[in-house]
């Protein structure tokens, strides 16, 4: 997860997954914010200190668009209380980040999650094994969510 992701959370600067709560820029219309995933190559140096999206690094090839796609951003953030002490909150997409015909010829290693509504924010780092691929689909398959496998999970503990 990003650190700086963290303390925006605390000023209210993300909405994600379905939203109650009304817009900053309306009063009556409740809004979601639109997330991206951007793929980045092995050499790149993007970590829990970025703070925003930039193209630096960012992969390039047939059928990518910078900037990533549109993340699937549909399910509400969830929190339990399993003591006086502990609680959890998470958060998954609500489907896998695909990129569909796309051929990326130099190793990558990393996928960005970032709040394209909101100045292209960084929430989190995701690395993998080093890939390419040729006129293909990448998938990124998202865990489950729950208390102990949700993409993002927050902990009083």
């Amino acid at each position: 997860m990003c650190t700086s992701f963290l303390s925006e959370l605390m000023l209210g600067q993300h909405q994600l997954g379905t939203s109650t709560i009304v817009s900053r820029s309306s009063l009556t219309s409740p809004t979601t914010d639109t997330l991206k995933a951007a793929l980045f190559l092995t050499s790149a140096t993007i970590n829990a200190a970025t703070t925003v999206y930039a193209a630096t690094g960012e992969v390039s090839g047939t059928g990518y668009t910078a900037g990533g796609v549109t993340v699937t951003n549909a399910t509400a953030p969830t929190s339990t209380n399993s003591s006086p002490t502990a609680g959890v909150a998470f958060f998954t997409p609500s489907a896998s980040i695909t990129y569909t015909t796309v051929t990326l010829t130099t190793a990558f290693d990393t996928v960005l999650l970032y709040n394209f509504t909101q100045s292209l924010k960084a929430i989190s780092v995701h690395t993998f094994g080093s890939q390419t691929i040729t006129a293909g689909t990448f998938t990124l398959t998202m865990p489950a969510n729950t208390t102990s496998t949700a993409l993002i999970r927050l902990s009083t503990t």
